[in-house]
């Protein structure tokens, strides 16, 4: 018979649930405004007793003294994760704020779901196919898969984090503008082109009234383009994800 104190249990459960719960706070989906707090925490219970018996022979006791910080520990290293996994939704959030603007959309809001605040539609419409493709593609499997070989990489009972490891956050925080543009490439390409077009042709006739032909030619060409492309988008997605997962892994590996 195995005897297990209760103090290593109840510290083994309470690093889970800490690490879960940033992570929550952040990752996409599981991190949405629609869903209540209440089924969260249940969410983080539930996942807590599952991960324990594959996780809690990494995770040591900690003292008394040492429980604030390493509870500050474990949140920053869920936050961190929850961080990397979502920057994709926020770089299509992103594309879509810029597309709008370059389409003429910039006045059409509507309400999102996910955060509760008006957003351009074109925003939403970029992270409702995310969304869609982020369950399609089991990328919610990969996630939890994540936070449950963290203890492998990184467990619990640290009472630092390198350096290197908040640089890597907020570096992968940089790179949310540069993954915006590269989604967005397609159609902002198309509508720069057509700016550029329409200058030259109001160069050449002042009289031609360009305020309102512009909007005219650039948001359907904007949406031919959009609608052009969306049979790549499975492709892009899938190694953006992929990619986004193993940032938060590589962020592990730093903390240690």
């Amino acid at each position: 018979m195995i005897n297990i104190p209760l103090l290593t249990i109840i510290s083994g459960l309470l690093t889970i649930s800490i690490r879960l719960s940033g992570l929550m706070l952040f990752a996409p989906f599981f991190g949405s405004m629609i869903i209540p707090a209440r089924v969260k925490a249940i969410l983080v219970l539930a996942l807590t007793v599952i991960l324990y018996p594959v996780v809690g022979r990494n995770i040591g006791t900690a003292n008394l003294t040492e429980w604030p910080i390493l509870a500050f520990t474990e949140f920053l290293i869920g936050v961190g994760m929850g961080i990397a996994t979502n920057i994709v939704f926020e770089a299509a959030q992103m594309t879509g704020q810029l597309l709008s603007i370059q389409m003429g959309y910039s006045l059409v809001n509507i309400l999102d779901p996910q955060t509760q605040v008006d957003t351009v539609v074109v925003s939403i419409f970029y992270q409702s196919i995310v969304m869609l493709l982020f369950l399609r593609m089991d990328v919610h499997y990969w996630l939890l898969r994540a936070i449950g070989n963290s203890y492998l990489y990184l467990p619990a009972g640290a009472t630092h984090l390198r350096g290197m490891f908040t640089l890597a956050v907020v570096r992968t925080c940089g790179e949310l503008f540069g993954l915006g543009v590269q989604i967005a490439a397609p159609v902002l390409s198309a509508t720069l082109v057509t700016d550029i077009v329409l200058g030259l042709l109001g160069k050449a006739s002042p009289q031609m009234p360009l305020m309102l032909l512009g909007p005219a030619v650039k948001g359907p060409l904007g949406l031919l383009i959009l609608i052009a492309t969306l049979k790549y988008w499975p492709a892009i997605f899938n190694r953006l994800f992929m990619d986004s997962v193993m940032n938060g892994e590589r962020l592990l590996h730093l903390a240690r």
